[in-house]
């Protein structure tokens, strides 16, 4: 199950004229008989709802005040998320003449035309308030307030992550809550700008439109929609043509094979490093230590000490904390096993919370072997959000094996990695000729869309775009992929090999060898073939084919362009 919670607005949402009807009542009974669980989300005063809205015992949570205050309806308990108004804030409004006027824990409302006399007051106070509009209504709330901080809070409570929740409402003040949703919808009555910002729109409007989406939700968890969920798309790079290449956030499930040296790593580093920016959860099953530096997770277990799997539960509990699982302190004999305790384990955390939403397996071949009998017991039928990492797919238990429906494979032969996979599990390769990848290029097979495989050009992580800078802007390339200042009689030959080097021979050169480099394109096809850099050699390009430029005039810029990319000394 990929949605466990919906998380919806009130007034124009479940609600029409502060009623919510029988039918939408029973609807939201269905939903949470799914498993799942409700939480409103409304900027209504807590005392006014509970007067219009005698089943609120039916929600998880309710984030009332536009965010500002949290209540749990099974305690009765109430939690605010911030400071309530100054009292000099509240008698100068009264003063003004602001009528209506109403004043919550945290929240001070009132409504339109009264938005100016507001601001009025708060600039001449120099208070740090920010105000928030809804249909006329005119809301006034510590900055940093709003709904999303509001629905946070709740989902903090119930230890769920906003990528396992769906969104709905109807206004303007809705935009905050939404945004932060794995699938935000609108109701069919909703404000128009709010409608062209949402995944889905409903075809009905209000209370029936609610009753829509549950019913979508318990029938197909809204996997409908996954096609048109594209801003959680994780990147792998670009084809020839400069399109993207991606890979959904739910429903993927990848092997990712190769030659040792291919660039696994790297791939499977830069993957890491978008499913972590976009905060999905993730937990990296490490036998070799090759993760124990990932930024923005925690490493359980080192040679000395094996990881245990309660502190490994412990963590993963807390949405926000990604996990390595350091196996260096476990025999390799010993490592199935654990696996074969720990998968479960993980699996059963995901059907309480949806989490964590991706698990990577490195060395796969060693952790579930083809040999492996415990594999067909402790593997789903269907297992999403899953990345396989491994040289030898052939060696890897079938029953992990057919899991897959997305293969990227690198480094040699790579096409020898799709027919292995095939042969393991008795399929039909796709027809595939010999291929040849270039550093940085990678052969994808979507194989759930019966597509044909072929080639992209990876992009890098951030560790591989530092450790990239780093190389060209200091490091020492190979004769041959060095620049030669030699000019038009070929009598220099100084060598730059790296971009270091590279400025201070050209600071030093004549004029009359900088042009001749220049006039000719050198610059631009150095920095396109050997440090391979586009975006430089882009611009060195447009410097080149400026005939008016003088010697010195280009040599400032093109140093300004490899100083945009590349952090050089001083």
């Amino acid at each position: 199950m990929r949605y466990f919670a919906l998380a919806t607005d009130y007034d124009g949402t479940i609600a029409a004229d502060s009623r919510v009807t029988k039918d939408t009542l029973t609807a939201l009974k269905q939903l949470r008989a799914s498993g799942r669980k409700l939480i409103l989300v409304t900027g209504r005063e807590l005392d006014d709802l509970l007067q219009v809205f005698e089943q609120i015992d039916l929600f998880d949570y309710v984030v009332a005040e536009n965010g500002a205050l949290l209540y749990c309806p099974a305690s009765r308990q109430e939690k605010l998320l911030g400071e309530p108004a100054p009292t000099e804030f509240i008698k100068a409004l009264r003063d003004r003449q602001v009528n209506p006027l109403s004043v919550g824990r945290v929240i001070v409302a009132t409504w339109h035309p009264q938005e100016t006399a507001v601001l009025e007051t708060i600039r001449d106070l120099g208070l740090e308030l920010q105000v928030i509009f809804n249909k006329g209504a005119v809301m006034v709330l510590p900055s940093g307030i709003n709904k999303a901080a509001g629905l946070a809070a709740a989902l903090d409570e119930m230890k769920l992550s906003p990528h396992n929740v769906v969104g709905v409402g109807d206004a303007e003040n809705d935009h905050a809550f939404l945004s932060v949703c794995e699938c935000s919808v609108a109701v069919a009555n909703a404000l128009p700008m709010l409608k062209e910002r949402v995944d889905f729109v409903t075809d009905s409007s209000r209370g029936d439109g609610v009753i829509e989406l549950i019913d979508k939700l318990i029938a197909s968890d809204l996997s409908e929609l996954d096609e048109q969920l594209q801003r959680h798309n994780i990147l792998l790079g670009t084809k020839k043509d400069n399109s993207e290449v991606n890979i959904q956030p739910s429903g993927s499930s990848i092997l990712l094979a190769g030659t040792s040296g291919g660039g696994k790593s790297t791939l499977a580093t830069a993957v890491l490093e978008r499913i972590a920016e976009q905060k999905y959860q993730f937990c990296i099953i490490d036998p070799e230590g090759d993760y124990e530096n990932f930024e923005g997770a925690v490493v359980l277990g080192d040679a000395e000490r094996s990881p245990r799997l309660t502190e490994v539960l412990d963590l993963l509990e807390k949405p926000y904390e990604n996990v390595v699982v350091n196996l260096l302190g476990i025999a390799v004999e010993d490592r199935p096993a654990f696996f074969a305790e720990l998968l479960p384990a993980l699996l059963e955390l995901r059907s309480r919370t949806g989490r964590p939403h991706w698990i990577v397996v490195d060395e796969a071949h060693h952790l579930m072997p083809a040999s492996w009998n415990p594999a067909s017991l402790t593997l789903p039928q269907q297992l999403e959000g899953i990345m396989l990492i491994t040289v030898h797919p052939d060696r890897v238990a079938a029953a992990g094996l057919s899991l897959i429906n997305t293969i990227v494979t690198v480094g040699n032969s790579p096409q020898e990695n799709i027919k292995a996979f095939c042969e393991a599990l008795g399929d039909c390769p796709p027809q595939l000729a010999p291929q040849t990848l270039e550093t940085g290029e990678a052969l994808v097979w979507f194989r759930g869309k019966q597509t044909e495989p072929f080639c992209f050009r990876i992009a890098p992580g951030h560790r591989e775009r530092r450790r990239h800078a780093r190389k060209y802007a200091e490091g020492e390339l190979e004769e041959d992929k060095s620049f030669y200042f030699q000019g038009s009689q070929g009598k220099l030959n100084l060598r730059a090999q790296n971009l270091i080097l590279f400025i201070q021979i050209a600071e030093g050169v004549d004029d009359e060898t900088w042009l001749y480099h220049l006039q000719r394109g050198d610059y631009s096809r150095w920095f396109r073939q050997a440090i391979k850099d586009e975006s430089l050699a882009e611009e060195a390009e447009e410097i080149e084919q400026n005939n008016r430029t003088s010697a010195h005039e280009s040599r400032d810029a093109i140093k300004g362009a490899i100083a945009q990319h590349y952090t050089l000394p001083a």
